[in-house]
């Protein structure tokens, strides 16, 4: 066995050659086995990303959009409540004042029917009133003049 005896770290010889060749070799295999794969993974990775990040800028526009509508027809949907409201408010204002009209025009006639009455009763109390007044009369001055009275 022979020992050289060589402190350089690399020696300039055929092996050398034979190593950078090996090495090319390598970095092609790698190159084609993992590298592009692995770019190409990154990209399409890297579009999906975009892709999604435009889809998601889409969408907060489409969801500003509605939430306007919506917004809107709540407006809407408040302003037609308010005018119904009012127009409820009015007819029944109008309904209120309608039955308190009929009301009162029927206390009206019940007051002059019970008025009709009350004028018929006294009628009638005034007249039996005169004849028992009438008759006390007679009575009184045949007893303060004690005779009788034709």
């Amino acid at each position: 066995m022979e020992v050289i005896n060589n402190i350089a770290l690399i020696s300039i010889n055929e092996t050398l050659f034979i190593q950078l060749i090996s090495f090319l070799i390598f970095l092609f295999i790698i190159n084609r086995v993992m590298i592009r794969p692995l770019r190409r993974a990154m990209e399409e990775r890297e579009n999906y990303a975009d892709q999604l990040q435009w889809e998601m800028k889409d969408a907060e526009s489409e969801i500003v959009q509605v939430t306007r509508k919506i917004k809107q027809q709540e407006a809407e949907v408040i302003k037609d409540a308010r005018l119904l409201s009012e127009e409820l408010e009015s007819s029944g204002k109008q309904e209120a004042e309608d039955i308190y009209k009929a009301a009162r025009s029927e206390v009206e006639q019940k007051m002059q029917k019970a008025q009709a009455e009350v004028n018929v009763l006294i009628k009638k109390a005034r007249q039996s009133v005169q004849s028992e007044s009438e008759a006390l009369s007679v009575d009184i001055m045949e007893k303060l003049l004690d005779r009788r009275l034709v």
